[in-house]
């Protein structure tokens, strides 16, 4: 059974679509804000978000940026908005699927199905993959070479998002939209610096070891095993 955040403002197309999660054994939560969904997320972990994109308090997409802070949520765009922008800007800020409005309950289901299956299949993929990381996402905690790292809100952030593909080069602007996306006002050299604190709580723990990779021109990597 996974756990899904709905975030949907009309009452008639939530209650459709909690029925038709629960119906396929999900466990379903609905917030109609983005307020409360902030705080639902807050109190518990969820597998997947679905975001309806015109949200009355805080847009969808500034919501998936939200949610994703320090963690790997995978999230489907509920819309009934039709332009090719808006769809680029969901896709771009690593939206797994786009559900133009209206549509079928059951197609939706079919599609968090899909999705919940390429989220599985990559997780485990990528288990155990960067060398001497232990990511506890529920807790968020860290620990390297079996020991815990204290590390701030941003540096927790900024290190959950490389352990999440192990060997793969995020791009800064990649690496503000998943944890920076709420500082309107931070730049490449924020990124940066957080990068060299992190690498100095690692070299603190084990001084032998410098995991994380800089790409010049490109951004940043974790070693994978």
């Amino acid at each position: 059974m996974s756990r899904i955040l709905l975030v949907e403002d009309e009452r008639a197309i939530a209650d459709t679509v909690v029925y038709a999660l629960r119906e396929e054994g999900h466990s379903a939560v609905h917030c109609l804000t983005a307020g409360d969904a902030l705080r639902a997320a807050g109190d518990e972990a969820f597998d997947l978000a679905i975001l309806d994109v015109g949200l009355p308090d805080l847009g969808g997409f500034a919501l998936c940026q939200r949610l994703r802070e320090g963690r790997d949520l995978p999230v489907i765009f509920l819309t009934a908005r039709q332009e090719e922008a808006d769809r680029i800007r969901g896709f771009e800020l690593g939206a797994d699927d786009y559900v133009p409005k209206p549509f079928s309950p059951r197609e939706l289901v079919a599609r968090v199905r899909a999705v919940l299956r390429r989220a599985g299949a990559g997780a485990d993929a990528r288990a155990g993959h960067a060398a001497g990381f232990e990511h506890d996402p529920g807790g968020m905690r860290i620990r390297f070479r079996g020991r815990l790292l204290e590390l701030t809100r941003y540096e927790y952030g900024l290190l959950a998002a490389l352990l999440a593909r192990p060997g793969a080069v995020l791009s800064r602007a990649q690496l503000m939209d998943r944890v920076w996306g709420d500082a309107l006002d931070t730049g490449d050299r924020t990124i940066d610096t957080h990068v060299k604190t992190v690498r100095a709580k690692l070299h603190a723990l084990a001084p032998d070891a410098d995991p994380i990779r800089t790409h010049r021109g490109l951004g940043y990597s974790i070693d994978a095993d």
